[in-house]
């Protein structure tokens, strides 16, 4: 929790949303955690307004869960549900892939292979948030091509549930994926060749479903030990 700052005065539930979030899926907020609106208030320099309105948002994104009159907790890790999400974010980039690789310009080509240049370099030196931001830019530039804005929309609502997935195994292996996937996606987009382009897609974000099962494993490992805000 001492990573949470207070925010700034506008678009305040937002604000809160987004700082609760990032929490969670730094693992600061552990899974399993139980989070009270007015500490956390305390700690964001916020009224519990605003944080209450963030924690029924992630409550609906499924990164925290309630009882009434009970408690608010961060989830646990379940391999179902993360894979569940995994699927569905898996079919958004395919879709992004397949309308988005006709539509690009080399100026796409470019910001795909510097974004794996830095990827890389985030991976050679285990600095796990650079990677995982030059992932992210990696696989934007066709989400961003593709114009889809429901396809957007949905990425954006799933991709914090796998994120916690992501960090907690590259933190654990220092593995933070495959560049060489992203080279063959980058020539196939290259190419023009949108069939292969969507191939590479899904094998790049079906290793993602398969990691569930073991970050479920480490999760419970974990909740064994107490963990404070």
């Amino acid at each position: 929790m001492d990573a949470l700052r207070p925010v700034g005065r506008t678009l305040l539930r937002d604000q809160a949303y987004e700082a609760l979030r990032d929490a969670i899926v730094r693992g600061d907020l552990a899974p399993g955690s139980v989070v009270k609106d007015a500490d956390l208030a305390e700690r964001l320099g916020l009224s519990r307004a605003p944080v209450r309105e963030a924690l029924a948002r992630l409550a609906d994104e499924g990164l925290v869960e309630t009882k009434p009159q009970s408690y608010t907790r961060v989830t646990r890790l379940v391999s179902r549900v993360v894979r569940d999400a995994a699927a569905v974010v898996r079919v958004m980039h395919e879709l992004a892939t397949r309308t988005g690789v006709p539509l690009l310009g080399p100026e796409g080509i470019r910001a795909m292979r510097e974004a794996n240049v830095r990827f890389a370099a985030a991976v050679r030196s285990a600095d796990v948030e650079a990677a995982l931001r030059a992932d992210d830019e990696l696989h934007q530039v066709l989400v961003s091509a593709s114009g889809n804005h429901a396809v957007a929309a949905t990425i954006d609502r799933y991709t914090p549930l796998l994120r916690r997935v992501e960090r907690r195994l590259f933190g654990d292996t220092g593995a933070c994926g495959s560049a060489a996937l992203h080279d063959r996606l980058i020539a196939a987009c290259a190419a023009g060749d949108t069939d292969e382009a969507v191939r590479v897609t899904t094998e790049i974000w079906r290793a993602l479903e398969e990691l569930a099962d073991d970050a479920a494993d480490v999760t419970a490992v974990r909740g064994r030990v107490p963990q404070p805000l």
